[in-house]
């Protein structure tokens, strides 16, 4: 007999009660998803599957003393590298909050570093107990729009799109292309197709028949909606939709507001990005049910969108819920209002308790990733504009958000055209540098609303090409940001007078570090403290994440890359004179 053969087996007979179980988690309230009820009763586990509920006995056991058992949390989409940690330590920090699996959209470092990034992240993951499925990002470069590390075509997405580990393909950003029908879009969701793998979508703002068009070519959710009238389109459309609860969107309350028992089996949670900060003050998926029940909402009804719904969405037929045969991801719940998280199991294994992360944490190595800022000739002249006309079109800041504004103002300008800021007007220049392909690529903009009076600010994270990004009051202190950010191979910077105020070094593609949550979270409290204290920059905009969206042209309104200021409404290029 056969190793497969053996261990269906012994799973029958334990299941069967001929044979004692693995493990028995006794006494608990077991939440089952598929009827939407709570029964109580016994968890017997063989080897890293439940073997069945009821009254066992098991070689070893363990007292649930009533708690609640739900599946194991499944997190519908997120990026590891917007935690600024990498995988291991991503893994380290959710699963005591009741992660069991999170479908992984890699774009970002795969836009620095390429399938080399890829490959990075996939054997990283090996190094948690957290269960990290990786989609092949569907988007690089994520638009014509601005330069990345790498393209990756169809024909180089038809090998990786057959792995085993490969989910399916990550979130499509370019909309217009798919709408449009593009042939070399087309392409690539003919490989995903063929490979019978799923498109994961990211479609914001759009509906009537362009949401029908889109829609058509087969992208299964859709995590953008911002409105109950956004959601509503999509699932009437078939598409899952993902209620982001994240550190830069915030969009489940709202969304919430248009949950029914008829489309709640259309609805999962996700986090889209999730910061050591946020997950240390709110947790994980485990904050998102508390805002479920907050809201009115069924616990059970959460706790399906945290599970079934998606393991259903992405075709996880081994997980998503507490039944015989499936894997052995359970999540002990001390309530079902505050949704504290007393212990994790995953594939049978006891990985968390009372918040702590049980298992050893090991490392893979960042070699492969390391020294990713590239820079060519760039010095302070690259920083200076060349205006023919003093009315400028300016990217206004929406506090609380990544979506922008566009809008105008009339500037001082030198005598070769260069921008004179008024300290006492809150409006700066930016600039966004290349930094992958020595292209020399350097792009200057105006921003309002951001609110920085001294220093400069520079970051090698700008989404989704995550060229270095960098805002200031003069030239000079933005051309020394960005060449200290070189130097410490990317991340965030701070300067005021020609010295380095703060820092948060991230060798890792230049988007994550390789220290602890913890470190982290203590870099970025001290990065954003400073700039609010020294820099003068608003209180209610967040210094970091705000400029890490400012590149990233698939959010409206008005964005700036390395090849100059972009219209997101009309996908088009703007001049810095406004007409």
């Amino acid at each position: 007999m056969n190793q497969e053969h053996e261990k269906l087996k012994k799973l029958i007979d334990v299941a069967a009660g001929r044979v004692p179980a693995d493990f028995v988690l006794r006494n608990c309230r077991i939440v089952d998803v598929f009827s939407g009820t709570i029964r109580e009763g016994d968890l017997a586990f063989c080897g890293d599957q439940i073997a069945g509920i009821g009254d066992y006995e098991g070689k070893e056991e363990m007292d649930g003393e009533g708690r609640y058992a739900a599946p194991g949390f499944i997190d519908g989409h997120i990026h590891i590298e917007s935690s600024y940690v990498s995988p291991e330590e991503i893994g380290r920090l959710l699963v005591p909050h009741g992660a069991t699996t999170i479908m992984a959209d890699p774009h970002e470092i795969v836009n620095v570093c390429g399938m080399k990034g890829l490959e990075y992240m996939r054997k990283a993951a090996r190094h948690t107990a957290l269960d990290i499925k990786y989609e092949l990002p569907s988007c690089v470069p994520a638009t014509p729009f601005e330069h990345a590390g790498a393209v990756i075509d169809a024909e180089a997405m038809k090998e990786p799109i057959t792995r085993s580990e490969i989910a399916g393909l990550g979130e499509f950003m370019d909309f217009s292309g798919v709408i449009a029908g593009r042939d070399d879009v087309l392409d690539k969701i003919e490989v995903a197709k063929e490979a019978d793998k799923f498109i994961d979508g990211h479609v914001p703002g759009i509906s009537g028949k362009e949401l029908n068009a889109y829609a058509a070519a087969g992208m299964i959710a859709d995590h953008e909606c911002s409105t109950v009238e956004e959601m509503q389109d999509r699932i009437e459309r078939g598409m899952y939709v993902q209620l982001r609860q994240g550190s830069a969107c915030h969009d489940l309350r709202v969304l919430l507001k248009g949950l029914t028992p008829e489309n709640s089996r259309r609805c999962m949670l996700c986090s889209d990005d999730r910061q050591p900060k946020t997950i240390f003050e709110e947790g994980h998926l485990d904050g998102h049910l508390r805002i479920c029940v907050e809201e009115g909402i069924d616990p059970i009804t959460a706790i399906r969108m945290a599970s079934l719904n998606a393991s259903e969405c992405y075709g996880l037929k081994d997980r998503g819920a507490i039944s015989p045969g499936r894997r052995a991801d359970v999540v002990l719940l001390d309530d079902l209002k505050d949704f504290h998280v007393s212990s994790v199991f995953i594939q049978g294994q006891l990985v968390a308790e009372n918040g702590q992360y049980l298992p050893e944490v090991t490392h893979y190595d960042i070699s492969t990733v390391k020294g990713s800022v590239h820079l060519k000739d760039f010095s302070v002249d690259k920083l200076k504009m060349h205006l023919k006309s003093n009315k400028v079109n300016v990217i206004e800041i929406q506090p609380g958000g990544v979506v922008t504004k566009k809008d105008t103002a009339i500037v001082q300008v030198d005598e070769e055209g260069d921008f004179v800021r008024d300290p006492k007007v809150d409006l700066v220049k930016a600039a966004v540098i290349e930094r992958h392909n020595y292209t020399g690529n350097a792009a200057c903009g105006f921003l309002e609303g951001y609110g920085i009076k001294e220093g400069a600010v520079a970051l090698s994270i700008a989404h989704d090409s995550h060229n270095v990004i960098v805002v200031g009051a003069d030239n000079e202190e933005m051309a020394f940001a960005v060449h200290c950010l070189k130097e410490q191979e990317g991340g965030i910077v701070l300067v005021k007078n020609h010295q380095i105020l703060e820092s948060m070094p991230m060798p890792i593609a230049g988007l994550m570090s390789d220290q602890t949550g913890q470190w982290v979270d203590e870099r970025l409290t001290a990065i954003h403290e400073t700039a609010y204290r020294e820099f003068g920059i608003h209180r209610e905009v967040d210094p970091v994440m705000t400029l890490c969206f400012m590149s990233l042209p698939v959010i409206p309104e008005i964005k700036l890359t390395d090849m100059g200021l972009f219209d997101v409404t009309t996908f088009s290029f703007l001049p810095l004179e406004a007409e």
